[in-house]
């Protein structure tokens, strides 16, 4: 189950009001794709912070 502060995200901040596309089976892959946003943009977070944290552990130094 989804919480609802994904859904207020989605439509607050995502500026999502209605559906784009008409039928079944395109509106579940639009939701799909609408679920998909907040994982990924959590991940891409968590992976720049990881990525900060091995630079300070580097000394500061940008990997190549």
């Amino acid at each position: 189950m989804i919480k609802p502060a994904v859904f207020g995200d989605i439509k607050n901040n995502r500026g999502f009001k209605r559906f784009l596309l008409r039928g079944l089976p395109k509106v579940s892959l639009e939701v799909g794709w609408l679920s998909l946003a907040p994982n990924l943009l959590k991940k891409a977070a968590e992976d720049a912070k990881s990525k900060g944290v091995k630079q300070m552990q580097d000394g500061g130094k940008p990997r190549t």
